[in-house]
């Protein structure tokens, strides 16, 4: 199957963007809207630290997120990081009346398409099911894990990624970068085929000489 036009996800983007302001104004179709872009990407998120109170998890974000929407201040990309913000809040406080470590297990409602906009680490996960995806990003050290969700399902630039984890930008590059390459090695061990003509590798080359993480920038 032809892969989509890049021209796809700036439109969509832009029908977003009109979305959140209209929803800020109290429409509830754009909130819809908003909410069914969103979602996906955070009860994935949330999973990944909170395994199968993920959808509790995501109900108690998007209660504070409807509450709080008309004083966001900020574009779509801004609202995304908001969102992943409010929900890794909620994940930690599940955590801690929990009293216990995040979850290995993820529930089936997560395994769905990965988000996809055209991004290399979105085309990391080329060729491999969703649900190994997600499990293998889940046995990741935490901060890579993190990293690596942020940049690749939630669809956030490393400067809001690190917003949202308290970290530099260049922290969650090197997070992200050594994330993939573990997947890359992994997926290498376990014998995944290369990526389909026409698919970018797991991890561009590092033409810079540097550490790689240029790659995930």
């Amino acid at each position: 199957m032809a892969r989509k036009s890049r021209a796809v996800p700036h439109e969509r983007d832009a029908e977003l963007s009109r979305a959140l302001r209209a929803a800020q104004d109290g429409d509830e179709a754009s909130f819809r809207l908003l909410y069914r872009d969103t979602q996906p990407r955070l009860i994935r998120f949330a999973a990944a630290l909170v395994g199968a109170d993920a959808e509790d998890v995501t109900s108690e974000a998007w209660l504070q997120i409807a509450r709080d929407l008309p004083g966001f201040r900020g574009d779509l990309d801004g609202f995304r990081g908001w969102t992943a913000t409010i929900t890794r809040h909620r994940a930690l406080d599940q955590l801690r009346r929990t009293a216990r470590r995040p979850a290995a297990g993820l529930p089936d409602e997560v395994f769905t398409a990965l988000a996809s906009g055209g991004d290399t680490e979105a085309d990391a996960l080329d060729g491999i099911a969703t649900r190994d995806a997600l499990r293998l990003i889940a046995e990741l050290p935490p901060d890579q894990a993190e990293a690596v969700l942020l940049r690749v399902v939630v669809g956030l630039d490393a400067k809001r990624a690190g917003k949202v984890v308290g970290k530099r930008p260049g922290a969650v590059r090197t997070a992200a970068h050594r994330g993939l390459r573990r997947l890359a090695d992994r997926l290498a061990a376990d014998g995944h085929a290369a990526p389909r003509p026409g698919v970018r590798p797991l991890l561009q080359g590092d033409r810079t000489g540097g550490s790689g993480a240029e790659g995930v920038g």
